[in-house]
Formats: structure tokens, sequence, C-alpha cells
């Protein structure tokens, strides 16, 4: 009960997510007279995990990509293949926040790369600016996926299945919210671009075709087994290296130390959050937390669709006051013996745990995303939170699907 008490605490009086992680393990182990050594080597066993390698490298390839002019590649190439649809620019922006995040691994990291650009683009073009910022938000969360390697490196789950398990939610994801924008953009006017010619498409097809080449050399050495996920991250740093600063040449050793300073700075704050996370699991391990957790709820639920339904409420409530990845790590140890009591599958609910993850970051107090977008345009967050319900609603949609069709996670693996 201390134990409760002291996070909800620390988590209420703002105090940062690795306190409030670390303060329950430190304060019993005072209490009982323990050494603290083991304190301190469980902080850091918890970050010396080769797998966690990854995700750095994966943040540092999207910053250099970002840098080295690849957004608006993206963007050129998807004007060309939308062509004179309704609120084509909105639905552009969609579609390079899609592939910009399969980039990055990095929702809060694609809405500042693709929303700087087109945001603006679309104020231009007569879109209102609150909802250009609304759609700016939306950085969909699809493989390599940050909170997905998190959550196998927690579970021992398959990082390569998890990426990709990821992709046909992922693309589900951002067909829906392009069927929103194009819903919305009927109901208010907003116009679509050029017409649409193949020629047009096919030059900026060629022109991007370094940035189309970026998931697939991750994506495909990873399912063709040729690569583990680690090596991956280290190659897609290498290749976006050598198309900035090689090939495209847009990329100075300036900027090149911009990007390691933007990737130290999430990452940091990441390995600090990762230690504490893995104490925290230990300790609930040790009072068997979990297992007591997962015979209240067999008691009281007999099928794994309604534990489901209230997982997913609740994670949902959740992401709206936790960042994604402390979500992850927090309630992952937790809820891994219950869906496991119930068959459900590890690599499905890694996926259903990432998308409600990613609508957090779209709902206040704690949207990430908004506060993005929000800094971006200079327009307050409920001016920006009130145009993203329509696409809130649409996630939610998506999250349904992929919680009772388990195919859609796992048809490709």
């Amino acid at each position: 009960m201390l134990f409760g008490f002291l996070i909800v605490g620390c988590l209420c009086i703002g105090l940062p997510i690795f306190i409030a992680l670390g303060i329950g393990p430190l304060v019993e182990l005072i209490l009982n007279g323990e050494p603290l050594e083991g304190f301190a080597q469980t902080l850091y066993s918890g970050v010396d995990q080769y797998t966690l390698m990854a995700i750095p490298c994966f943040v540092l390839a999207g910053a250099i990509m970002g840098r080295s002019g690849i957004t608006q590649d993206l963007v050129d190439m998807m004007k060309a293949a939308v062509g004179k649809v309704s609120g084509g620019l909105a639905i552009v922006t969609i579609l390079a926040c899609t592939f910009f995040a399969a980039i990055s691994g990095s929702g809060p990291g694609t809405v500042a790369a693709v929303g700087a650009l087109l945001i603006p683009a679309m104020k231009k073009e007569r879109y209102d600016e609150d909802f250009a910022a609304a759609v700016g938000v939306l950085g969909v969360l699809i493989p390599p996926s940050n909170p997905l390697i998190v959550y196998g490196v927690i579970t021992s789950a398959s990082i390569g299945d998890l990426f990709i398990a990821g992709i046909v939610p992922g693309l589900l994801m951002s067909f829906l919210m392009m069927g929103t924008v194009f819903l919305i953009s009927q109901v208010r006017g907003y116009a679509g671009g050029n017409a649409f010619h193949v020629r047009a498409l096919a030059v900026s097809i060629w022109n991007g075709k370094y940035s189309l080449m970026m998931p697939v050399i991750v994506l495909g050495g990873i399912y063709t087994g040729m690569v583990t996920p680690v090596e991956a991250a280290v190659v897609a740093v290498l290749y976006a290296l050598v198309v900035a600063m090689l090939v495209k040449r847009t990329l100075t050793f300036r900027g090149l130390w911009d990007c390691f300073t933007e990737s130290s700075t999430v990452c940091g704050g990441l390995t600090i959050i990762m230690g504490t996370a893995v104490l925290f699991g230990e300790y609930m391990t040790m009072n068997m937390i979990p297992q007591s957790l997962a015979a209240f709820i067999i008691e009281f639920v007999s099928s794994k669709y309604t534990l489901l339904i209230i997982i997913c409420i609740f994670l949902l409530i959740i992401g709206t006051f936790m960042e994604t990845l402390a979500t992850t790590m927090i309630l992952t140890p937790i809820l891994l013996p219950v869906i496991t009591t119930f068959d459900i599958d590890v690599i499905q609910f890694g996926v259903i745990m990432v998308v409600t993850n990613a609508i957090g970051m779209l709902t206040p107090p704690l949207g990430l995303n908004l506060f993005v977008a929000c800094n971006l345009t200079g327009l307050s967050l409920e001016q920006v939170s009130s145009q993203v319900i329509p696409f809130i609603c649409a996630l939610i949609l998506g999250l349904a699907l992929i919680a009772f069709i388990p195919w859609l996670s796992l048809v490709l693996l």
C-alpha cells in the first residue's frame, strides 16, 4: 500500500517518472535494513542490455535523415500520389508522418519534422490553422517503433516479430485517419493539389528513392533474417550518413553534431527511466503483485475479449497522464501474467499497447504530440485538442479492430 501511495504521490506533485519508479524499492530496502548495493546493481543491469542499443541508433538515423532533406522528398512524393483529392495536403501530411515514422521510430520526432514543414503549407492553402495543427500531430508509430523495442526487452518477445506485426496495424491507422481527413475536407471545402500525373509521380519516387529504401533495408533485413534488429539499426545509421553526407550532401558536420545532441538528449532520459523501470519490475515480482492482480481479474472476468476491453480503456486513460515509454515499462510487467493466463498473444498485445500509447500522445494533459504542434503554431492546447477529437475516434475504431481481430497483427508472421 505504501508503495502505491509513493508512486501516485510522486506523479501528482510532478516529480520525474524515474523518481516515482525508483522511490518505492529504495524505501523498502531502507526500511528492511538491506544493503543498497543491490539497488545500484539493478539500475545498471536494467540498461546493460544489448537489444536496447537499437533505440539510440534508430533515433540518430531519423535525426540524420530529417536534417538531410528527407522530409521534403517524402512530401513531394506524397503530393504527386494524392493529386486533386479533397483535403490533399492534409492527406499528404498523414502519409508523410507514416513514412517518416518508419524512419525515426518516434512519434514526437515525426510531428516535429513533418509538422514544421506542412503545417505552414496547409495554412497557405487556406486550411484552418487549428485543423492544420491537429493533422500535424498524427505521428503514426509504425516500425521501427521505440516502444515496441522496450516492450520486447521487457517481455523477451522477438523484436523482429514485433516490428513485422506492427506494419498492417500501422497502415490501418493511417488509412482511417486519411478517411477522416477526407470527410472533414469534404464538409469544410478544403481543396486538393495539382492533378495526378504518372510522370510526376515517377519523378518524385525517383527523387525520393533514398527515403523509400530506408524502411526496406531495415524491415527487409530483419524479416529475411540477414540482420538482427540491433544490426539493422546500425545499418540504418550508416545508410543515413552515406545518403546525407556523400549522396545528397545536405548535411554538414555542424548539422551532424546537432543530430548527435538531439539523439543523446532523447536517449539519455530513456536510459534513466529504463533502469528504474527494471528495478520497479523486480520489486513487483518479488512481492507477487502481477500474480495477485491476475488472480483477482480471473475471478471476475471470464472472457478474453472482456479483458481486452477493460485493458484498452485502462491504457487509454493512463495514456492521458503518462508518457509512452513510461507506460510501457511500468504496465507491461503487471499485465503480462494476466494476458498469458487468457491466452492472448504476446506479440498482438504489444501492438495493442503501442496503439493505445499513440492515442495517448494525442490526448491532454500529457499529449506530447499536441505540445509539439502547439509550439510549431503558437495555438493553445485547447484549440488543437478540439480538432483532434475526430481523429481520436478513428484511432479508437482501429484499436478495437486490432484488439478483436488478431489476424491484423499476426498475418505477416
